[in-house]
């Protein structure tokens, strides 16, 4: 039997780490959503927070390559290795390899970690192996055990197929995947006619007009923020939202729908886009608990005419009743590796298949209730071509009532992002500093 947990025998920060590391892999959990509730439950803010942040995520980042490590270190499988052990090996091994922590230091915690969540004789068993870990920098060790991009760069390698037939070429590709394995920088945007990215501390982005990149802080306590005149969004979000709100249209121009709103940052940027000219925007979300978090991102916005709960496969919206709609349609998540990290090693191949079919489902009701002459933005978190130009082709081919549109003159000031298709735009981490967002303008004819 372990001993009993004696909660201040170990380091609080790399205790908040090994509970997102277990939440993770037990419970299916997002590092992004559950860490800050761990990080206020330790009362854990600034050098502490960042420090526990970095070990969480970057550990589930190289997890890929960090196994292959620690394999060559243990004389048995590592699937005979306890799970609660090699989460605490992987935090170890990221210390001693990423991180500026000195080898006793990360060796000793991490030993601690174990003695007091396994047992005594697993923590000699920790102290071993990372003493062979110490013995190499990542460098070596990559050129060790990592011949492939997969695992130098831990990424699955069917992962790795998909990103590099969407990319259409070699020479960017360790490019895409170093990038996807770089911290994201957070990200705010200025909800026009409610903030001026003016009143957010950061720099401007390059290519949204209303963004800006924080350069430190809890940008939960900004009062903008806390009012939701602004929020916290990845740029190539931004942009999805602008394309949807930008592209012309004739004749009237009132209602618009998100008819897949979740989690409400996009829905947020686009009815404040409404407002100022008049139009509004009703938010669908099929998931309760994804419609809730919409409704907390429109708290008191202008420009929203309904939250609804509803499938967007079989929406109770009348045919042709909307000017725009937009289709941010579920995804692998492919193209959010930054800030997801565990989607890598939680999607497999079959997650594709079913997911084209639902796309498909939902680009052609968003088209069955856009009215003629009125414009559906499709766009997806994901640069894996099944889900982009697929999706879009096959959509097209069974429809006469559907023209596609070129978005470069809707966002001409984003370079170097040709999509699969003509007209539509793939944006890159490596190239644009976003998500790999992809973006399809339909015209209903």
């Amino acid at each position: 039997m372990p001993p009993k947990q004696k909660r201040g025998a170990v380091d609080p920060a790399r205790r908040v780490a090994f509970e997102v590391l277990k939440s993770v892999r037990v419970d299916g959990a997002y590092t992004n959503l559950v860490l800050p509730a761990l990080l206020r439950e330790e009362g854990l803010s600034g050098r502490d927070a960042a420090f526990a942040t970095e070990l969480a995520s970057g550990t589930i980042r190289w997890q890929g390559t960090y196994d292959a490590i620690l394999a060559a270190c243990i004389d048995r499988q590592l699937s005979k290795v306890e799970s609660k052990v090699l989460d605490a090996l992987r935090l170890g091994t990221h210390q001693l390899l990423a991180m500026r922590v000195p080898t006793h230091a990360a060796i000793s915690t991490t030993v601690d970690l174990v003695r007091f969540r396994v047992s005594s004789g697993a923590a000699g068993f920790a102290n071993a192996v990372l003493r062979k870990v110490s013995a190499q920098d990542l460098a070596a060790w990559i050129a060790q055990v990592a011949p492939d991009p997969a695992t130098a760069y831990s990424h699955p390698a069917w992962v790795v197929e998909e990103l590099r037939a969407a990319l259409g070429r070699d020479d960017e590709l360790e490019a895409l995947l170093a990038a996807d394995n770089e911290p994201p920088k957070v990200t705010l945007v200025a909800r026009p006619g409610r903030a001026t990215r003016e009143e957010l501390p950061g720099e401007p982005t390059v290519l949204s007009p209303y963004g800006v990149v924080l350069a430190g802080g809890d940008p939960g306590q900004l009062p903008a923020v806390v009012k939701g005149r602004a929020g916290v969004q990845d740029e190539g979000s931004q942009l999805v939202a602008i394309a949807a709100a930008a592209a012309a249209i004739d004749g009237a121009d009132a209602r618009w729908l998100d008819l897949c709103a979740g989690p409400g940052g996009k829905a947020a940027l686009l009815a404040a886009l409404a407002a100022q000219r008049g139009a509004g925007v009703v938010a669908s979300e099929r998931q309760q608990h994804r419609s809730l978090l919409v409704r907390r991102a429109l708290r008191r916005a202008p420009g929203v005419t309904g939250i609804v709960t509803a499938d967007g496969t079989a929406p109770p919206y009348r045919p042709g009743s909307f000017d725009r709609v937009l289709v941010d349609a579920p995804c692998t998540g492919l193209g959010a590796l930054r800030r997801r990290p565990e989607a890598r090693w939680r999607r497999r191949p079959k997650d594709v298949v079913e997911l084209v079919r639902l796309q498909e489902r939902l680009l052609d009701s968003a088209l069955d209730l856009t009215r003629p002459g009125g414009v559906v933005l499709y766009a997806t978190c994901s640069p894996v071509l099944a889900e982009t130009g697929g999706v879009v082709s096959a959509v097209l081919g069974r429809r006469d009532d559907v023209a596609l549109e070129d978005l470069g003159p809707v966002l001409p000031d984003v370079p170097d992002a040709a999509g699969p298709l003509p007209g539509t735009l793939q944006l890159w981490p490596h190239r644009h500093g976003t998500d790999a967002m992809f973006l399809a303008l339909l015209r209903k004819a």
